[in-house]
């Protein structure tokens, strides 16, 4: 029941509509009976001001998505290590009126996988795209045991500055991370035959009627069936990526459980507090794939 003590909690975005927080915190408040709220704010312009109201207002803390994660960076008092090596922040902690922010994208993407039992000591890993979701799980590779990064993405005006940014995440993380151009298919197949474990961290397949493959199918069967390939995608269920490879005998986990787990890891800098896991996937199941 909200009332004169409800604590307020947001999402800054633009899409922020479709958000699927909402329901995952309220959720949460609800079952942990915690007097907050948590709504979606969908805006473009003057994030200053919506950085302010955090304060004004009392907010407990805050989510953002695009266009925001870089651009409130010199908006806040302190940056965690995390969301400074990207140069993203998706998760705000109003600490008494000081701003804190954090990523637990990447960190959200290894707590998911290993949720499902999948872990990666001394591991080699291969990503499709080094944009947001990206550049995230990279920097967090490190710290969930993997050793060697291929990351594969187009060689379009942004490579550069990527390949800038990958080599400042080997430097903190002492990972060997190498940059390919994602036309090279020779290159691709070659990383593909000892690796650990395969990202999609494209948009390529998004969408429920989209059968696009972020690879060809022909390098896709070359890949060792002990591979993990993983999907940042969470809708549809099942990419057809997903399902390609579920058929070539490969584990498969799809981007919902890294949804819930970043959540899951902000929720707690908010509140010190675990989230109800298997309450809050049943909702977002529900939600996504039974309407």
């Amino acid at each position: 029941m909200i009332d004169g003590k409800t604590q307020l909690y947001g999402f800054f975005a633009h899409p922020a509509q479709h958000s699927l927080s909402p329901l995952m915190y309220n959720t949460t408040f609800a079952e942990q009976k915690i007097n907050a709220v948590y709504l979606a704010f969908d805006f473009t312009a003057d994030l200053a001001t919506a950085v302010t109201s955090m304060r004004t207002l009392n907010f407990g803390g805050a989510n953002l998505s695009m266009p925001f994660k870089a651009q409130v960076i010199p908006l806040l008092d302190e940056i965690a290590p995390e969301a400074k090596l990207i140069g993203a922040v998706n998760t705000i902690v109003n600490q008494n009126g000081r701003l804190i922010g954090h990523s637990t994208d990447g960190p959200g993407f290894f707590a998911g996988l290993a949720q499902q039992g999948q872990t990666f000591q001394n591991a080699h890993l291969t990503i499709l795209g080094a944009g947001g979701a990206g550049l995230a799980i990279i920097a967090a590779a490190g710290q969930a045991g993997v050793t060697v990064i291929d990351v594969f993405k187009r060689r379009n005006a942004t490579y550069a500055s990527v390949a800038a940014k990958l080599t400042e995440i080997a430097a903190a993380t002492k990972v060997t991370i190498r940059l390919h151009d994602y036309a090279a298919t020779n290159e691709l197949t070659a990383a593909l035959k000892s690796s650990d474990l395969l990202v999609n961290a494209t948009n390529i397949g998004m969408g429920a009627g989209s059968t696009a493959l972020p690879i060809p199918q022909t390098v896709l069967t070359q890949v060792p069936p002990t591979t993990v390939v993983s999907d940042v995608i969470y809708f549809p269920k099942e990419t057809a990526f997903l399902k390609a490879a579920r058929q070539l005998g490969h584990p498969t986990y799809n981007g919902l459980p890294m949804l819930i787990q970043q959540g899951v890891l902000a929720y707690k800098l908010w509140t010190g507090a675990e989230m109800p896991l298997a309450k809050v996937t049943q909702a977002l199941e529900q939600q996504l794939y039974q309407k």
